[in-house]
């Protein structure tokens, strides 16, 4: 992916902030539903009995990887997880944008940030993540989209956000995290970055511990934190 070099516009001069980094699932986009529709899918393919969507949702943040090991039974071996891991992610390839949507104001909240650099920064490997943003017609708002798959490690390792500072040179006292779960603000502490948590997720009860700098209930409510004077 290419990224153009950052430069302030009237609008960033008068920000806290020059570059947004935002978790997917749980931030941007409600795709619980999907997710938690093809891991029982799985299931039924492994000879498994469905479980509740609920136990689903709590399973939702580290990866598809995690994700199928925590749904899977716990005496499902090595071979047996990755060949339930691949009937997970072709199932829901196909079905990803069934009923994900974005959250209420996340059209709002970008509009209001595009002066700045966005970029997002997700658990969720590349692929389905890219095929969500161009489906919901935001991905172009992105100066970069970094999944899971994309490094050696996954969040809260800070390998993607110092890759983003790297790609838009921009510093990280200009840079703030953005996400649901206390592995997106403890991503942020590891990058030495501000964070902002959204309680609207899907891991509320998760951002007592680290505690982000901001907690905002809207989307929305992001633009007073980086425009305070606006």
């Amino acid at each position: 992916m290419t990224v153009r070099p950052h430069v302030r516009s009237k609008g960033s001069a008068q920000a806290n902030y020059d570059l947004i980094v935002l978790d997917l699932d749980g931030t941007l986009v409600d795709s619980k539903l999907d997710l938690a529709n093809s891991v029982n899918f799985t299931r039924q393919q492994m000879g498994l009995p469905t479980i509740e969507n609920r136990l689903i949702f709590g399973y939702i943040g580290d990866g598809a990887t995690m994700l199928i090991r925590r749904s899977m039974s716990e005496g499902l071996e090595a071979t047996e997880l990755q060949r339930a891991l691949e009937i997970f992610l072709a199932d829901y390839g196909e079905h990803l944008l069934d009923h994900t949507k974005l959250y209420p104001g996340v059209l709002e909240a970008l509009d209001g940030l595009r002066f700045l650099k966005l970029a997002v920064l997700t658990n969720k490997p590349l692929g389905p993540a890219e095929a969500i943003l161009r489906g919901l017609g935001i991905y172009c708002q992105f100066a970069a989209i970094y999944g899971g798959n994309s490094f050696d490690w996954k969040k809260p390792h800070p390998v993607g956000i110092e890759r983003i500072l790297s790609d838009t040179g921009i510093s990280r006292e200009r840079t703030m995290m953005v996400g649901d779960s206390h592995i997106d603000i403890q991503t942020g502490l590891n990058a030495s970055v501000a964070t902002c948590g959204v309680t609207y997720g899907f891991a509320r009860d998760s951002l007592r511990d680290p505690k982000p700098d901001f907690l905002i209930n809207d989307l929305r409510e992001l633009l007073r934190i980086v425009y305070p004077h606006g």
